[in-house]
């Protein structure tokens, strides 16, 4: 019996308070609008961004159904709808490209005007929300809301990817993998011969390390206080590893010392003030770049001495890699396909969707990179 054009009552993870766990839920999804798509959820990644959202460190409207790293396949299209049918396999993109905007049409930029994610008003591009729960509405989460048997996304959010993929890896490409490797790739331009630090060794953190190893960086020094992390580290490309706590001068003198006055490259993968500061001393004061990409916490500032910038340091950042979602998650798919790289070394645990709690757990404590939840 199709489901296309009536209400689909499933299960969802709803957040109502901010750090408390998810409460699985019956929701009704309504069906797809104009330009709209619905979507059968086969896997979900848990993402440090999902979890910034539960802290409050990312400032979402409640309730709000979370997740934005996920693959699965079309159940319907709304009106209007020409880049995906019923049955495609597809994945969802939090950074949407609707192709018309300043930044769409901008060569280097990705970062569309259509996103949901500078002021967050948890709905879709129309102003309304698709999810229900007993009469009410619940917000969606950057437009995408993967923590949900069934969700319903703008069309500009959502990409074709290869029948054959398999979904429960390759979801990593909806967020934490891309954003990690198109920094580097990308976003710095990692250069062959290169000296690179990388602060943070989560899963985007290990994808900066295999993009800056793909870019032919000749030294990648990783960086984070948890020493369980650097043989993952290592097995993706790090040509060696060091604990901040182990010195007692600031981590970006040591990195300092060890590499002429700076590396080429530095990226900051943790989402703390501190670090940025760290990370952008680590990158040679006249000819270094760093890359922000974890991250900060909501309404916080640096205060930055421009000295630090007018010798020739670059510091910059970006959503997502500096990818262009609707056009670059398809070839980053094949990609994969084609052995380019591997997502395995990211992927700890697998988790069926109705232990979103256990999993988060698991994050928090530093036990896994990237727990995949699946339907």
């Amino acid at each position: 019996m199709s489901t296309a054009g009536k209400v689909i009552k499933c299960k969802a993870a709803v957040l109502r308070q901010l750090n408390k766990p998810f409460s699985i839920e019956e929701v009704e999804v309504a069906p797809p609008k104009a330009h709209e798509v619905r979507i059968k959820m086969v896997a979900t990644g848990i993402c440090r961004s999902d979890d910034h959202a539960v802290t409050g460190s990312i400032v979402v409207p409640l309730p709000v159904i979370l997740g934005h790293e996920a693959a699965g396949i079309v159940e319907s299209i709304g009106e209007g709808v020409t880049t995906v049918k019923p049955g495609d396999k597809v994945i969802p993109l939090f950074t949407p490209q609707c192709g018309k905007c300043r930044i769409c049409k901008h060569p280097e930029s990705n970062f569309c005007l259509t996103n949901d994610l500078g002021k967050p008003q948890g709905m879709l591009l129309d102003g309304t929300s698709r999810f229900t729960c007993k009469g009410k509405p619940i917000h969606h989460f950057i437009g995408t809301s993967t923590f949900s048997q069934y969700t319903v996304v703008d069309e500009i959010a959502v990409a074709k990817i290869d029948a054959a993929a398999p979904l429960e890896k390759v979801c990593l490409i909806g967020c934490g993998f891309s954003t990690g490797y198109g920094s580097a790739v990308k976003v710095a331009k990692v250069t062959p011969g290169s000296t690179c630090a990388v602060f943070g060794l989560g899963g985007v953190g290990l994808s900066v390390i295999m993009g800056c190893k793909a870019a032919g960086a000749s030294r990648i020094i990783a960086v984070d206080i948890n020493k369980d992390k650097f043989p993952k580290a290592k097995e993706v490309g790090a040509t060696e590893c060091i604990n901040p706590q182990d010195y007692k001068k600031p981590i970006q003198e040591v990195i300092q010392e060890i590499s002429d006055g700076g590396v080429d490259f530095s990226f900051e993968v943790i989402g703390r003030l501190d670090t940025m500061v760290a990370s952008l001393l680590s990158c040679h004061g006249a000819c270094g770049t760093s890359v922000i990409v974890g991250v900060p916490p909501d309404s916080q500032s640096l205060t930055v001495n421009p000295m630090l910038l007018l010798s020739g340091r670059t510091w910059k950042g970006a959503i997502f890699g500096g990818f262009k979602s609707k056009d670059s998650v398809p070839k980053l798919v094949d990609d994969f396909m084609a052995k380019k790289f591997s997502l395995d070394p990211l992927i700890t645990n697998v988790l069926p969707f109705e232990k979103i709690n256990e999993g988060f757990d698991l994050l928090r404590s530093g036990k896994s990179i990237r727990t995949i939840l699946t339907f």
